[in-house]
């Protein structure tokens, strides 16, 4: 389609292969005030990157400070306040803003307002993150405190806790 407006390389060079998913399609978990949707799961773009969305109720506690070695993470605020925990403190983040976190940036978050939060999360490569979620969110419900095996759930998906016996996200 249009071959006139293509110089010869980007011809040979073109593919169609749109990632289309739709809502109907997505999986959700939800655990201790928190909301998760898989939007586009990493299988479907090569582990290039993965796409979710997140709820957090009133005074949801997300991860405490962590880091990936080999993901980037990026939040896109929608509604709400979010705040940010890094190495240098706790950033407060309205609706509107982003954070950008590149791998080895200590970080965390929490919903610390009587409002929820809506936000959407960006892991690039994906690193199968839907999977990390998906057991995690089942460890929450069947064994909220067993601490080995976050531990252990962590390590696998590229996850390092700054505080391993603090490290499970959810309410006190």
């Amino acid at each position: 389609m249009y071959t006139w407006m293509l110089g010869e390389t980007l011809q040979t060079a073109w593919n169609d292969e749109a990632i289309i998913v739709p809502s109907s399609k997505n999986e959700h978990f939800e655990s201790h005030g928190n909301k998760l949707t898989v939007i586009v799961p990493t299988i479907l773009t090569g582990n290039q990157f993965g796409l979710y969305e997140i709820e957090m109720a009133p005074k949801a506690r997300g991860p405490k400070l962590h880091y990936h070695k080999v993901m980037d993470e990026t939040f896109v605020i929608h509604e709400g306040i979010l705040t940010v925990l890094t190495s240098k403190g706790e950033t407060k983040v309205e609706a509107g803003s982003v954070v950008h976190l590149p791998r080895l940036t200590c970080h965390g978050y929490n919903n610390d307002t009587d409002g929820i939060v809506k936000m959407t999360m960006l892991f690039t490569p994906g690193h199968n993150r839907e999977d990390f979620f998906r057991r995690m969110y089942k460890m929450l419900e069947e064994s909220p405190g067993d601490l080995e095996a976050f531990q252990k759930l962590y390590l696998e998906y590229d996850s390092y806790s700054l505080n391993v016996k603090d490290m499970i996200p959810m309410r006190k």
